[in-house]
């Protein structure tokens, strides 16, 4: 119930929306906001469910119930995205509605109007309407489209690529916007050390030799093998950072913040990565910059993307303006909004829908599963994805590469050619018999080979997509 005291110790996810009443912390909230540095909470700030708490133990009073917090709203949101989805409608289904009862009454027109009127021969005139049966008979339709679709969903899974229908197979194909969530997409959403001095960064590295902070684990990564025998009396100061005493020297690693409340003077950091500033014995010695990793495939995705003739990039992300424009900039993508919260994004996502083609969204936390289930095709990363993220998705990459996407576009593409191909060509040889029929110049051998002929020629071409 509201007002209710929970605990919420290292490691626990947030169940409901509350305010921490004791407690300092810092909160790994990239499955809600994407943002990938952690939030540091203390007492009085207001934390929200899904956020997971990664060091200090809080007390939270709870102040919604779960039908109001934050996690609920999403999946609210995922429900509401998906009914107003619009489904794509198979060509074969709308045409057979149409097809089967003309045909039927065609057949009995050929068969009855001319004896009764025109003083026709019944046996020839029969035989006539039973050739129009045979010829249009949509065997080859019903059995090479679907083979064909199968084909591809068949060709995307040996690449990668799970595609959970055809409709979105030909969906896919006729995509020209793509939309992309930041972190875990675009980006590998863990840091590297991107520039440090080598004091600063072996002073920092071996200050936070025992934290489990994401940015402690990054430098440690990136400096190599820690003495922990320089190192002692090590003490986080939640949303902070570090102190400790490195070869018997006093040692500050952390934001501006820390170094600010011990009177260090220092210089801040001009450059959009997250800084790490690092003081010795009160003494201001330098920094170690920070960024989350672009996913190293991730420039040629978006290249080939572009040569698909798909020229509308968009990325919506809930990390900030600098960061994002960052990894704009790296990718080559066209156009970015940040700051956004997931109701944001089926904003944003809402205003680009609704043009010719089709929008294509990738993501892959819990934030974006509200975004997956309203765009006409949702691609979430299978391997780091969430649960929510896949389940709400249309098209799931299992490696988590980004080039596995212009793949996917080729396959669909040579998918709905095929198909077509098989359209076309079964209803123009169909239609050809059944007037050369109906005047009396073709016979039933030639109404078998413009069904089972036809049908067998589709089939062959169908399997084409086999060799994708």
């Amino acid at each position: 119930p509201i007002g209710s005291t929970i605990l919420i110790r290292p490691g626990e996810r947030i169940p409901l929306d509350g305010v921490v009443l004791d407690g300092t912390s810092e909160l790994d909230t990239a499955a809600l906001t994407g943002e990938s540095v952690p939030r540091p909470v203390s007492v009085g700030d207001a934390v929200i469910s899904g956020c997971i708490n990664l060091r200090g133990v809080l007390t939270v009073k709870t102040e919604k119930t779960f039908g109001d917090s934050a996690v609920s709203r999403i999946l609210e949101l995922v429900e509401n995205a998906a009914a107003k989805k619009a489904k794509a409608e198979n060509f074969i289904s709308v045409f057979a509605r149409y097809y089967t009862p003309a045909v039927v009454v065609a057949a009995l027109a050929a068969a009855f109007i001319p004896p009764l009127f025109f003083n026709g021969i019944w046996e020839e005139w029969i035989f006539r309407a039973l050739i129009f049966l045979v010829v249009s008979c949509p065997c080859a339709l019903v059995i090479s489209i679907p083979l064909g679709f199968f084909g591809g969903i068949g060709a995307a899974s040996r690449h990668g690529i799970l595609v959970k229908g055809g409709n979105y197979l030909e969906a896919l194909a006729k995509a020209d916007t793509f939309v992309f969530d930041k972190t875990g997409t675009i980006t590998t959403g863990t840091f590297s050390v991107v520039s440090a001095d080598a004091e600063a960064l072996y002073y920092a590295a071996h200050a936070g030799a025992e934290s489990t902070h994401p940015l402690s684990v990054s430098i440690r990564e990136s400096f190599g093998e820690i003495d922990r025998s320089r190192v002692r009396n090590i003490m986080e100061i939640g949303g902070r950072g570090i102190s400790a005493e490195v070869d018997r020297h006093f040692v500050l690693s952390g934001n501006a913040t820390l170094l600010t409340e011990h009177g260090v003077a220092f210089t801040p950091s001009a450059a959009d990565a997250t800084a790490v500033y690092v003081s010795v014995d009160g003494q201001y010695i330098g920094c170690v910059s920070l960024e989350d990793t672009v996913k190293p495939e991730a420039a040629q995705a978006f290249a080939e993307l572009r040569s698909l003739g798909i020229s509308r990039t968009v990325m919506l992300t809930g990390d900030r303006e600098e960061a994002a424009e960052r990894v704009a900039e790296a990718v080559g993508v066209s156009t970015f909004q940040a700051n956004l919260l997931p109701q944001d994004k089926v904003s944003a996502v809402e205003e680009l829908l609704g043009g010719k083609g089709h929008l294509v969204f990738v993501g892959d936390g819990i934030n974006d599963a509200p975004v997956l289930a309203r765009a006409d095709i949702g691609v979430a990363m299978g391997a780091l994805g969430s649960d929510a993220a896949i389940e709400a998705a249309d098209v799931v990459l299992m490696d988590d590469s980004l080039t596995r996407l212009p793949e996917a576009v080729r396959i669909a593409r040579k998918t709905r050619r095929i198909v077509w191909q098989n359209i076309i060509f079964a209803l123009g040889i169909k239609f050809g018999v059944i007037i050369l029929a109906v005047f009396g110049y073709a016979n039933m051998w030639e109404a078998i080979f413009a069904d089972v002929g036809v049908a067998v020629i589709a089939i062959l071409n169908a399997m084409r997509m086999l060799r994708v």
